[in-house]
């Protein structure tokens, strides 16, 4: 795939089935990132929507699913107009977690897209700043 490429790496303190879970599971999905209405399975489309408003952000198809290693799907915003890119999702045991990374490939390149490129690496460091909140294996206690 041409383009540009975003990579991110972070660790969890989760089990790779628990993360898996947040990145495949449509409530859980919803905590970090975005709603889902099914989950994401290999071989179907997706589409993301706002929080509020249900408006659909994201859409795409799930290429590979191979819990809980690995995820490759598509990726497509409004605003890439139409161009194909790809997220890969690694996970990685280690011990006491999981180290998980990202790839975005396929985005586009020049002065041009640079706004575009900005605004999804920020984006993605704020998921994952989510995610990071919302993924350890111990649920808080509610307190009455």
């Amino acid at each position: 795939m041409s383009g540009l490429s975003i990579r991110k790496t972070i660790y969890l303190d989760a089990t790779p089935e628990r993360v898996w879970s947040f990145l495949t599971e449509p409530e859980r999905l919803a905590k970090w990132f975005h709603p889902s209405q099914a989950p994401l399975s290999e071989g179907e489309d997706y589409v993301l929507t706002d929080v509020g408003s249900g408006q659909e952000l994201i859409r795409g198809r799930v290429l590979s699913a191979q819990p809980p290693h690995g995820l490759h799907l598509t990726f497509e915003i409004p605003p890439l107009q139409g161009r194909d890119t790809e997220i890969r999702w690694t996970l990685e045991v280690l011990p006491g977690g999981t180290r998980l990374s990202l790839e975005h490939d396929g985005l586009p390149d020049g002065e041009g897209a640079f706004g575009l490129i900005l605004a999804l690496d920020e984006g993605w460091d704020a998921h994952l700043g989510a995610l990071r909140l919302n993924v350890p294996d111990v649920e808080p206690e509610k307190t009455n």
